[in-house]
Protein backbone atom coordinates (compact mmCIF):
# COMPACT_ATOMS: atom_id res chain seq x y z
CA UNK A 1 0.00 0.00 0.00
CA UNK A 2 1.56 3.35 -0.86
CA UNK A 3 0.79 5.80 1.45
CA UNK A 4 1.06 8.90 -1.00
CA UNK A 5 -1.61 7.59 -2.69
CA UNK A 6 -4.07 6.86 -0.20
CA UNK A 7 -3.41 9.99 0.85
CA UNK A 8 -4.24 11.85 -1.99
CA UNK A 9 -7.19 9.21 -2.27
CA UNK A 10 -8.31 10.31 0.96
CA UNK A 11 -8.67 14.22 0.10
CA UNK A 12 -10.19 13.00 -2.96
CA UNK A 13 -13.03 11.52 -1.04
CA UNK A 14 -13.14 14.64 1.82
CA UNK A 15 -13.17 17.62 -0.96
CA UNK A 16 -15.97 15.75 -2.35
CA UNK A 17 -17.74 14.63 0.45
CA UNK A 18 -20.15 17.68 0.63
CA UNK A 19 -21.33 16.89 -2.17
CA UNK A 20 -22.56 13.53 -0.88
CA UNK A 21 -26.14 14.37 0.96
CA UNK A 22 -24.97 11.10 3.78
CA UNK A 23 -21.91 13.48 4.45
CA UNK A 24 -24.27 16.42 5.79
CA UNK A 25 -26.63 14.11 7.57
CA UNK A 26 -23.49 12.75 9.46
CA UNK A 27 -22.87 15.89 10.98
CA UNK A 28 -26.46 17.56 11.42
CA UNK A 29 -28.69 14.52 12.55
CA UNK A 30 -26.02 13.53 15.71
CA UNK A 31 -26.28 17.83 16.36
CA UNK A 32 -29.94 17.38 15.99
CA UNK A 33 -30.90 14.99 18.16
CA UNK A 34 -28.50 16.35 20.72
CA UNK A 35 -30.67 19.67 20.37
CA UNK A 36 -34.43 18.15 20.06
CA UNK A 37 -33.19 15.05 22.80
CA UNK A 38 -31.51 18.04 25.46
CA UNK A 39 -34.25 20.48 24.92
CA UNK A 40 -36.89 17.54 25.58
CA UNK A 41 -35.54 15.74 28.39
CA UNK A 42 -31.52 17.36 29.74
CA UNK A 43 -30.71 20.50 30.91
CA UNK A 44 -29.11 21.85 27.75
CA UNK A 45 -30.70 25.00 27.50
CA UNK A 46 -32.00 24.99 31.83
CA UNK A 47 -31.04 28.30 32.78
CA UNK A 48 -29.36 28.22 36.24
CA UNK A 49 -31.68 30.02 39.32
CA UNK A 50 -31.72 33.84 38.86
CA UNK A 51 -31.55 36.35 41.95
CA UNK A 52 -31.96 39.84 41.78
CA UNK A 53 -30.30 42.02 44.97
CA UNK A 54 -30.89 45.55 45.38
CA UNK A 55 -28.23 46.31 48.35
CA UNK A 56 -28.57 50.37 49.49
CA UNK A 57 -25.66 49.23 51.89
CA UNK A 58 -23.20 47.08 50.85
CA UNK A 59 -24.14 44.19 52.59
CA UNK A 60 -22.16 41.36 53.57
CA UNK A 61 -24.95 38.83 52.09
CA UNK A 62 -24.46 40.63 48.20
CA UNK A 63 -20.83 39.44 48.78
CA UNK A 64 -21.65 35.59 49.65
CA UNK A 65 -24.17 35.88 46.77
CA UNK A 66 -21.29 37.08 44.11
CA UNK A 67 -19.32 33.56 45.34
CA UNK A 68 -21.88 31.07 44.93
CA UNK A 69 -21.74 28.98 42.45
CA UNK A 70 -24.96 27.85 39.86
CA UNK A 71 -26.86 30.78 39.60
CA UNK A 72 -27.01 34.12 38.25
CA UNK A 73 -26.92 37.26 40.03
CA UNK A 74 -28.24 40.65 39.03
CA UNK A 75 -27.38 43.71 41.06
CA UNK A 76 -30.25 46.28 40.55
CA UNK A 77 -30.45 49.65 42.04
CA UNK A 78 -34.56 49.93 41.98
CA UNK A 79 -36.45 47.90 44.33
CA UNK A 80 -39.66 48.43 42.03
CA UNK A 81 -37.76 47.64 38.69
CA UNK A 82 -36.70 44.34 40.86
CA UNK A 83 -39.91 43.36 41.69
CA UNK A 84 -40.94 44.05 37.77
CA UNK A 85 -38.32 41.91 36.67
CA UNK A 86 -39.29 39.10 38.90
CA UNK A 87 -43.09 39.50 38.41
CA UNK A 88 -42.35 39.61 34.66
CA UNK A 89 -40.19 35.80 35.34
CA UNK A 90 -37.28 37.61 34.06
CA UNK A 91 -35.92 36.40 37.58
CA UNK A 92 -36.63 33.73 40.03
CA UNK A 93 -36.36 35.91 43.27
CA UNK A 94 -35.37 39.16 44.26
CA UNK A 95 -33.97 40.46 47.45
CA UNK A 96 -34.06 43.76 48.95
CA UNK A 97 -31.63 44.79 51.68
CA UNK A 98 -31.75 48.38 53.11
CA UNK A 99 -29.18 50.44 54.13
CA UNK A 100 -27.30 48.81 57.50
CA UNK A 101 -29.28 45.72 57.19
CA UNK A 102 -26.27 43.22 58.42
CA UNK A 103 -25.59 46.08 61.58
CA UNK A 104 -29.42 45.02 62.81
CA UNK A 105 -28.57 41.62 62.09
CA UNK A 106 -25.87 41.29 64.08
CA UNK A 107 -27.23 43.39 66.93
CA UNK A 108 -30.28 40.85 67.06
CA UNK A 109 -32.95 43.05 65.82
CA UNK A 110 -33.96 41.24 63.43
CA UNK A 111 -34.77 43.24 60.56
CA UNK A 112 -37.54 42.85 57.86
CA UNK A 113 -36.18 41.19 54.81
CA UNK A 114 -38.29 41.63 52.13
CA UNK A 115 -37.49 38.19 49.32
CA UNK A 116 -39.98 38.38 46.01
CA UNK A 117 -40.66 34.80 44.54
CA UNK A 118 -41.93 34.71 41.00
CA UNK A 119 -44.97 33.00 40.63
CA UNK A 120 -43.69 31.34 37.64
CA UNK A 121 -40.47 29.91 38.76
CA UNK A 122 -39.30 26.04 38.67
CA UNK A 123 -40.34 24.76 42.44
CA UNK A 124 -36.52 23.85 42.02
CA UNK A 125 -35.22 26.86 42.11
CA UNK A 126 -37.49 28.68 44.68
CA UNK A 127 -35.79 26.22 47.11
CA UNK A 128 -32.33 26.52 46.07
CA UNK A 129 -32.89 30.41 46.34
CA UNK A 130 -34.56 30.04 49.67
CA UNK A 131 -32.34 27.38 51.39
CA UNK A 132 -29.42 29.77 50.54
CA UNK A 133 -30.55 33.05 51.68
CA UNK A 134 -31.16 31.21 54.72
CA UNK A 135 -27.71 29.78 54.62
CA UNK A 136 -26.19 32.98 53.67
CA UNK A 137 -28.57 34.80 56.94
CA UNK A 138 -26.81 32.65 59.25
CA UNK A 139 -23.24 32.94 58.31
CA UNK A 140 -23.80 36.64 58.24
CA UNK A 141 -25.34 36.27 61.94
CA UNK A 142 -22.76 34.14 63.16
CA UNK A 143 -24.82 31.82 64.46
CA UNK A 144 -24.87 27.36 63.68
CA UNK A 145 -27.77 25.39 62.12
CA UNK A 146 -29.86 24.25 65.18
CA UNK A 147 -29.84 21.20 63.72
CA UNK A 148 -27.47 18.08 62.31
CA UNK A 149 -28.60 16.71 59.03
CA UNK A 150 -27.61 13.25 58.39
CA UNK A 151 -28.22 12.40 54.51
CA UNK A 152 -29.22 8.80 54.11
CA UNK A 153 -29.57 7.29 50.55
CA UNK A 154 -31.53 4.36 49.80
CA UNK A 155 -31.32 2.48 46.70
CA UNK A 156 -28.33 3.33 43.66
CA UNK A 157 -28.38 6.88 42.64
CA UNK A 158 -29.82 6.94 39.12
CA UNK A 159 -28.67 8.71 36.05
CA UNK A 160 -30.95 11.40 34.33
CA UNK A 161 -32.88 10.51 31.60
CA UNK A 162 -30.94 12.62 29.36
CA UNK A 163 -27.43 10.89 29.96
CA UNK A 164 -29.19 7.62 29.22
CA UNK A 165 -29.63 8.28 25.87
CA UNK A 166 -25.94 9.21 25.27
CA UNK A 167 -25.80 6.24 23.47
CA UNK A 168 -28.47 6.70 21.52
CA UNK A 169 -27.16 9.89 20.10
CA UNK A 170 -23.15 8.48 19.43
CA UNK A 171 -24.90 4.96 17.87
CA UNK A 172 -26.34 7.76 15.56
CA UNK A 173 -23.22 9.85 15.50
CA UNK A 174 -21.32 6.53 14.45
CA UNK A 175 -24.20 4.82 12.46
CA UNK A 176 -24.34 7.66 10.13
CA UNK A 177 -20.66 8.69 10.11
CA UNK A 178 -18.91 5.55 10.38
CA UNK A 179 -21.55 3.23 8.28
CA UNK A 180 -23.38 4.86 6.05
CA UNK A 181 -20.48 7.73 4.61
CA UNK A 182 -17.95 4.60 3.96
CA UNK A 183 -20.91 2.56 1.98
CA UNK A 184 -22.46 5.37 0.26
CA UNK A 185 -19.26 6.62 -0.79
CA UNK A 186 -18.30 3.44 -2.72
CA UNK A 187 -21.83 2.66 -3.69
CA UNK A 188 -21.67 6.14 -5.35
CA UNK A 189 -18.44 5.45 -7.05
CA UNK A 190 -20.35 1.80 -8.86
CA UNK A 191 -23.06 3.63 -9.77
CA UNK A 192 -21.24 6.77 -11.27
CA UNK A 193 -18.81 3.85 -12.19
CA UNK A 194 -15.88 6.16 -11.09
CA UNK A 195 -14.92 3.05 -9.48
CA UNK A 196 -13.17 1.48 -12.38
CA UNK A 197 -11.94 4.30 -13.56
CA UNK A 198 -9.77 5.01 -10.23
CA UNK A 199 -8.96 0.85 -10.37
CA UNK A 200 -7.22 1.65 -14.02
CA UNK A 201 -5.22 3.97 -12.47
CA UNK A 202 -1.72 3.03 -10.15
CA UNK A 203 -4.57 3.29 -6.96
CA UNK A 204 -4.73 -0.23 -6.00
CA UNK A 205 -8.33 -1.17 -4.35
CA UNK A 206 -7.01 -2.36 -1.04
CA UNK A 207 -5.93 1.59 -1.61
CA UNK A 208 -9.46 2.82 -2.59
CA UNK A 209 -11.20 1.10 0.23
CA UNK A 210 -8.95 1.83 2.83
CA UNK A 211 -9.53 5.91 1.96
CA UNK A 212 -13.05 5.15 2.33
CA UNK A 213 -12.45 3.78 5.53
CA UNK A 214 -10.33 6.38 6.35
CA UNK A 215 -12.85 8.68 5.59
CA UNK A 216 -15.26 7.32 8.29
CA UNK A 217 -13.37 6.85 10.77
CA UNK A 218 -12.19 10.59 10.60
CA UNK A 219 -15.82 12.27 10.61
CA UNK A 220 -17.16 9.91 12.79
CA UNK A 221 -14.87 10.42 15.71
CA UNK A 222 -15.49 13.98 15.28
CA UNK A 223 -18.99 13.75 15.35
CA UNK A 224 -19.12 11.41 18.44
CA UNK A 225 -16.31 13.49 20.29
CA UNK A 226 -19.09 16.64 19.57
CA UNK A 227 -21.76 14.98 20.50
CA UNK A 228 -20.40 13.93 23.61
CA UNK A 229 -19.38 17.09 24.47
CA UNK A 230 -22.04 19.06 24.08
CA UNK A 231 -23.73 16.71 26.10
CA UNK A 232 -21.28 16.98 29.03
CA UNK A 233 -20.36 13.61 28.69
CA UNK A 234 -16.71 13.54 28.09
CA UNK A 235 -16.25 12.22 31.59
CA UNK A 236 -13.18 13.59 33.50
CA UNK A 237 -10.79 11.60 31.08
CA UNK A 238 -10.78 12.66 28.00
CA UNK A 239 -7.42 11.02 26.45
CA UNK A 240 -9.45 7.57 27.38
CA UNK A 241 -12.56 8.65 25.77
CA UNK A 242 -10.39 9.38 22.67
CA UNK A 243 -9.38 6.11 22.85
CA UNK A 244 -12.63 3.83 22.75
CA UNK A 245 -13.59 6.34 20.28
CA UNK A 246 -11.13 5.72 17.52
CA UNK A 247 -11.91 1.82 18.32
CA UNK A 248 -15.39 2.60 18.17
CA UNK A 249 -15.34 4.65 14.59
CA UNK A 250 -12.71 2.03 13.24
CA UNK A 251 -15.57 -0.98 13.52
CA UNK A 252 -17.98 1.47 12.66
CA UNK A 253 -15.86 2.00 9.61
CA UNK A 254 -14.96 -1.39 8.61
CA UNK A 255 -19.14 -2.31 8.64
CA UNK A 256 -19.63 0.87 6.33
CA UNK A 257 -16.96 -0.44 3.53
CA UNK A 258 -18.40 -4.31 3.62
CA UNK A 259 -21.73 -2.93 3.05
CA UNK A 260 -20.88 -0.95 -0.10
CA UNK A 261 -19.17 -4.01 -1.29
CA UNK A 262 -22.00 -6.45 -0.73
CA UNK A 263 -24.36 -3.05 -2.30
CA UNK A 264 -24.61 -2.91 -5.80
CA UNK A 265 -27.30 0.06 -5.95
CA UNK A 266 -28.47 2.90 -3.50
CA UNK A 267 -31.45 1.08 -2.90
CA UNK A 268 -29.99 -2.20 -2.39
CA UNK A 269 -27.72 -0.40 0.74
CA UNK A 270 -30.22 1.38 2.26
CA UNK A 271 -31.98 -1.80 2.72
CA UNK A 272 -28.73 -3.91 3.96
CA UNK A 273 -28.58 -1.20 6.74
CA UNK A 274 -32.38 -1.43 7.39
CA UNK A 275 -32.47 -5.13 7.23
CA UNK A 276 -29.65 -5.26 9.89
CA UNK A 277 -30.69 -1.77 11.87
CA UNK A 278 -32.51 -4.17 14.71
CA UNK A 279 -29.12 -6.06 15.15
CA UNK A 280 -27.09 -2.26 14.91
CA UNK A 281 -29.57 -0.60 17.56
CA UNK A 282 -30.38 -3.23 19.87
CA UNK A 283 -27.81 -2.75 22.53
CA UNK A 284 -29.00 0.97 22.91
CA UNK A 285 -32.11 0.29 24.09
CA UNK A 286 -30.90 -2.15 27.06
CA UNK A 287 -29.11 1.93 28.38
CA UNK A 288 -32.09 3.53 28.24
CA UNK A 289 -34.26 0.37 30.44
CA UNK A 290 -31.22 -0.31 32.35
CA UNK A 291 -33.96 -2.84 34.30
CA UNK A 292 -33.93 -5.05 31.33
CA UNK A 293 -31.16 -8.39 31.39
CA UNK A 294 -28.18 -6.75 30.30
CA UNK A 295 -26.20 -9.81 29.33
CA UNK A 296 -28.81 -9.74 25.90
CA UNK A 297 -26.91 -6.83 25.03
CA UNK A 298 -23.92 -8.37 24.48
CA UNK A 299 -25.17 -11.00 21.70
CA UNK A 300 -25.31 -7.70 19.64
CA UNK A 301 -21.68 -6.55 18.03
CA UNK A 302 -21.99 -2.85 18.59
CA UNK A 303 -22.36 -3.67 22.20
CA UNK A 304 -18.72 -3.86 22.46
CA UNK A 305 -18.20 -0.31 21.11
CA UNK A 306 -21.23 1.51 23.08
CA UNK A 307 -20.42 -0.32 26.35
CA UNK A 308 -16.65 0.93 26.42
CA UNK A 309 -17.97 4.60 25.19
CA UNK A 310 -20.56 4.55 28.29
CA UNK A 311 -18.18 3.47 31.21
CA UNK A 312 -15.71 5.61 29.99
CA UNK A 313 -17.63 8.78 29.10
CA UNK A 314 -20.88 8.52 31.05
CA UNK A 315 -19.66 6.75 34.09
CA UNK A 316 -15.91 8.68 34.19
CA UNK A 317 -14.08 4.87 34.69
CA UNK A 318 -10.85 4.46 33.27
CA UNK A 319 -9.99 2.72 30.30
CA UNK A 320 -8.70 -0.30 31.98
CA UNK A 321 -12.27 -1.42 33.17
CA UNK A 322 -13.12 -1.73 30.03
CA UNK A 323 -9.71 -3.75 28.89
CA UNK A 324 -12.13 -6.91 28.36
CA UNK A 325 -14.65 -5.24 25.71
CA UNK A 326 -12.17 -3.09 23.53
CA UNK A 327 -10.27 -6.72 23.36
CA UNK A 328 -13.65 -8.16 21.63
CA UNK A 329 -14.14 -4.57 19.82
CA UNK A 330 -10.57 -5.44 18.40
CA UNK A 331 -11.35 -9.16 17.59
CA UNK A 332 -14.41 -8.01 15.40
CA UNK A 333 -12.06 -5.29 13.71
CA UNK A 334 -9.51 -7.87 12.67
CA UNK A 335 -12.33 -10.10 11.37
CA UNK A 336 -13.88 -7.34 9.16
CA UNK A 337 -10.49 -6.02 8.21
CA UNK A 338 -9.89 -9.62 6.56
CA UNK A 339 -13.27 -10.43 5.34
CA UNK A 340 -13.15 -6.62 3.89
CA UNK A 341 -9.76 -7.40 1.88
CA UNK A 342 -11.01 -10.67 1.02
CA UNK A 343 -14.43 -9.17 -0.76
CA UNK A 344 -12.08 -6.31 -2.27
CA UNK A 345 -9.48 -8.85 -4.22
CA UNK A 346 -13.30 -9.57 -6.05
CA UNK A 347 -14.09 -5.92 -6.43
CA UNK A 348 -15.17 -6.74 -9.84
CA UNK A 349 -17.94 -8.57 -9.36
CA UNK A 350 -20.12 -6.33 -6.86
CA UNK A 351 -21.48 -4.39 -9.53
Amino acid sequence: MNLRRLGRLLLKDIAMGPRNPIFIYAIVIPLGLTLILQVAFGTLFEPSPRMGIVDEGSSEITKKFENKDGIELTLLEDVNYLMDQVENNDLDAGMFLPTRFDEKVLAGEKPKLDLFIGGESLASHRIILSVMTMDILRDVEGSDIPVTVELIQFGEEGLPISMRLVPLIVFYALAMAGIFLPGSSIVEEKEKETLMALLVTPARKNEVLAAKGLLGIILSSLTALLTLFLNNALGPRPLDVMLVILVAATLSSLLGVLVGLLAKTSTSLFAIIKGAGIILFAPVIFYIFPDWPQWIARIFPLYWIIEPIWEVSVMGNPVSNVSFELFIAGGIIIALTFLTMSLGRYIKFFF
